[in-house]
């Protein structure tokens, strides 16, 4: 148990160091207390999972990427810890009007135009704040979670829902949504 949660606290300060820029108001103390936390909540969760090791991988690389995980969502909570989450909709304008000046773009100026006017018209006021949160200001998923109460599945449900919305009310409006899918996933 004291090696595993070696390796995992290992694993743990990798994951914290690489993570150092989004933390600047952090000392070291800090870091390291963050990486011990890590560590020792990806060893409850190693302990918790064990039945579902199916020795795909060697042992230590599956508990490795338990610390990684934990590692990754205590920096990001850090960073976003005292921030307003913004979820308000002016975002939303200003990209648009960011892209409006572009010259020679008519096809996608259309586009965004007309996505804005369907995120107002086609989504829910909680879907319209999921996306804007998550999509336009950055804001993590597991964050946004925990501020709203939420679960991370819970809002990629809604991430789902509201994309599916909109490219269905965009092909009504006859935007070929499905050929820059398949640019995006390239």
């Amino acid at each position: 148990m004291v090696e595993l949660h070696a390796l995992l606290l290992k694993a743990a300060r990798f994951e914290v160091n690489r993570r150092r820029a989004s933390l600047p108001h952090l000392r070291g103390d800090d870091h390291e207390d963050l990486a011990q936390q890590s560590a020792d909540d990806a060893l409850l969760a190693v302990l918790g999972k064990l039945g579902e090791f199916r020795g795909e991988s060697r042992f230590t690389t599956w508990a490795y990427k338990f610390a990684l995980l934990e590692a990754g969502v205590k920096v990001r909570r850090r960073a976003w810890q005292g921030r307003e989450v913004p979820l308000e909709d002016e975002a939303w304008a200003v990209l648009a009007d960011a892209r409006r000046g572009v010259s020679g773009e008519a096809e996608t100026r259309d586009l965004i135009e007309a996505l804005g006017e369907e995120i107002e018209r086609s989504l829910s006021a909680h879907q319209r704040a999921v996306l804007v949160a998550v999509t336009l200001n950055d804001v993590p998923i597991d964050v946004l979670a925990e501020r709203l109460g939420s679960s991370r599945g819970a809002l990629y449900k809604t991430l789902h829902d509201a994309r599916r919305k909109l490219r269905a009310a965009l092909a009504e409006r006859g935007f070929d949504t499905a050929e820059r899918d398949r640019s995006e996933q390239r």
